[in-house]
């Protein structure tokens, strides 16, 4: 159902642990190894989310996933097959978005009013300019876009478009459980790690918004972001201290958390499901510090919410990071 990562070679590092030599800078460098950098990482002074002064990383990155090209999202017409389109999160799975689903929205969601296609042509509506995909993905969708399949392109982004982020380089406890609709953090591949998408919204105005099949879409904010991993990212060399077995059996490390714990596949190397995970996905396990295993793909939720103080998302390059009065663009 979804696509392997064409470098997933390249970035796989066999687990092995660290060597004693590497800083902090050094492993988050070679865990980012296979992203679009602009700069960094470095190391930079920073305020985070509960007002803890410390040390954090920061490193911009544009958002383009250097080893696929994103998409496709939105079919063009109802007879097209599922390598036409994207997915969708459907009663916590993810599905293909294929001319079938969207024929049969109304059936789906039990209302009348869903019709995204013409009927004598079975032509589907879809943003197809940045004018229309602006006016069809804001919170109070354009009433003209209703009844749209909803896409952006990478395209509609400036060249030089990018994002930093500055995360703390050691968690700092929270007094609780931090929310993660301001993003989850950034994958191995330079890509934000978002919150959940707004999925009463995009339904409520009849409009499907599908992400790509590695769980990712665009908007004129952050650009491509995901919303969901799946197997398209495949964990590189880890940011943690643990013998190269316990590494292996947690899946691989696939990203960094708003709040400086590393995140892991969602399942385990052997398929099964992690255990005895709190309401944030994480865990502590023998050999392994505290980390999160992202949520199933069709859960909408990468992260149930982030344990640790936050640091920020940045609009531009060389900024300050002071997370307890100021966050990063928002979530789309």
């Amino acid at each position: 159902m979804f696509r392997t990562s064409l470098a997933a070679t390249a970035l796989v590092m066999t687990g092995l642990p660290a060597m004693a030599h590497e800083t902090g800078i050094d492993r988050i460098a070679a865990f980012f190894e296979g992203a679009d950098i602009v700069s960094g990482p470095s190391e930079v002074e920073c305020t985070l989310s509960g007002g803890a002064t410390t040390s954090c990383f920061q490193i911009t990155v544009r958002p383009n996933p250097p080893d696929y090209t994103p998409g496709p999202w939105c079919p063009t017409n109802i007879a097209d097959d599922a390598e036409k389109g994207g997915i969708w999160f459907l009663d916590g799975k993810a599905v293909e978005v294929d001319g079938d689903f969207i024929a049969n929205l109304a059936e789906t969601y039990g209302d009348t009013e869903w019709q995204l296609f013409d009927k004598d042509t079975g032509e589907i509506r879809f943003t197809g300019t940045l004018e229309a995909c602006e006016a069809a993905a804001r919170p109070d969708v354009d009433p003209d876009y209703q009844n749209y399949c909803v896409q952006c392109q990478p395209e509609y982004l400036p060249e030089d478009a990018s994002v930093t982020y500055v995360i703390p380089m050691h968690p700092e406890p929270a007094d609780e459980p931090q929310p993660t609709q301001m993003g989850s953090g950034v994958a191995l591949n330079g890509v934000r790690l978002d919150g959940p998408a707004p999925l009463d919204a995009i339904l409520g105005a009849h409009t499907i918004a599908p992400f790509d099949d590695c769980g990712g879409h665009v908007n004129t904010h952050v650009g491509y972001h995901y919303h969901a991993v799946t197997d398209c990212l495949e964990g590189g060399q880890a940011t943690v201290d643990a013998g190269a077995g316990t590494l292996a059996e947690h899946g691989g490390q696939i990203g960094i958390a708003m709040d400086g714990h590393p995140i892991f596949a969602h399942l385990m190397a052997d398929g099964s499901e992690p255990a005895d995970l709190d309401a944030c996905f994480g865990h502590e396990a023998e050999g392994l510090p505290y980390h999160y295993h992202a949520g199933a793909a069709g859960s909408n939720q990468i992260l149930g919410c982030l344990k640790a103080q936050t640091g920020c998302t940045l609009e531009e390059e060389g900024g300050t990071c002071d997370a307890s009065r100021r966050r990063g663009p928002p979530p789309r």
